[in-house]
C-alpha cells in the first residue's frame, strides 16, 4: 500500500520530528510513503480567519497536488478535518474536492480504519503524549 503524507505547514515549521515519526511508523506497518515537493499550506488558517477567497487557491494547488494519490495522510487532525470537510465546501461543485476528502485521514484514523491496526505496542508507555482532536468523520 502507498500513502502521500501531507505535512501540514505547521509540522513542516515547527514540528519536523512529527513527520518524522509519522514515516517510520507508516513505513514500519509496511506502508510506502511518498511525499510530494510541491506542497503547501491547505489554506486552514486563512479559512478559519474568514478569508475563504484567499483559502481556495491553496486548497485548488492542494488538490492538484495530491490528485494521483490512493490515500492522503496528515499528521494533523485539524488539517484533515480541513480537507474532509471544508473542502467541499471551500470548492462547491468539485469534484476533485469530493475525492480528496473521501481519500484523505489523520494519521491514526488511517491506522485504525485503513490498515486496522488495533495495536502498536508499548512505545510510549510512561511517556507524555499529545492527541490533536478534530471532528473528521
Amino acid at each position: 500500500m502507498r500513502v502521500a503524507l501531507f505535512i501540514t505547514c505547521l509540522a513542516d515549521q515547527f514540528y519536523a520530528e512529527a513527520g518524522v515519526a509519522a514515516v517510520r511508523l507508516l513505513r514500519a506497518l509496511g506502508v510506502e510513503v511518498d511525499f510530494p515537493q510541491e506542497q503547501t499550506c491547505c489554506g486552514q488558517p486563512a479559512f478559519n480567519a474568514g478569508y475563504w477567497e484567499e483559502a481556495r487557491p491553496l486548497a485548488k494547488r492542494t488538490l492538484e497536488v495530491f490528485a494521483e494519490a490512493e490515500y492522503v495522510v496528515l499528521p494533523s487532525g485539524s488539517c484533515a478535518s480541513m480537507v474532509k470537510n471544508h473542502y467541499p465546501e471551500l470548492l462547491p461543485g468539485n469534484r476533485e474536492a469530493l475525492a480528496m476528502a473521501e481519500k484523505t485521514y489523520e494519521l491514526s484514523q488511517f491506522l485504525v480504519r485503513v490498515l486496522g491496526v488495533e495495536k502498536l505496542g508499548e512505545g510510549l508507555k510512561g511517556k507524555k503524549v499529545a492527541y490533536h482532536h478534530a471532528a473528521t468523520p
